[in-house]
């Protein structure tokens, strides 16, 4: 998979076109992979109230978007990228992601 969690997204397609978001996590679709990005995508759930302290009404709600339908934005040149394969050097050698524009290995910043 391309896409990880942590990831700074651009929108290809869809009502966000063009918007940027970080990956909030990734699912599994019926018809494959989506990625939650906060405030994108975002969709109207009318929620009951099931105990006191929840409230009911109409709730904002981010659902899932597929994966083919976002491009990482590679951290060191900031410009969409496709996502290439390869090994890092040292002791024990790991498959890590490439930035196709620029070479530059590709990190993930989680919380």
């Amino acid at each position: 998979m391309n896409v990880r969690r942590g990831d700074t997204v651009l929108v290809l397609a869809g009502k966000d076109r063009g918007k940027r978001g970080t990956v909030e996590r990734v699912e599994k679709t019926k018809r494959g992979f989506g990625v939650v990005i906060p405030g994108i995508n975002m969709a109207k759930r009318h929620q009951k109230a099931r105990s006191r302290t929840q409230t009911a009404g109409i709730i904002d709600l981010p659902v899932p978007i597929h994966v083919s339908n976002v491009q990482v934005v590679c951290p060191r040149c900031d410009r969409p990228t496709r996502v290439g394969h390869g090994s890092s050097e040292g002791d024990h050698a790991q498959r890590t992601r490439v930035c196709k524009r620029c070479g530059e290995q590709i990190e993930v910043t989680t919380k």
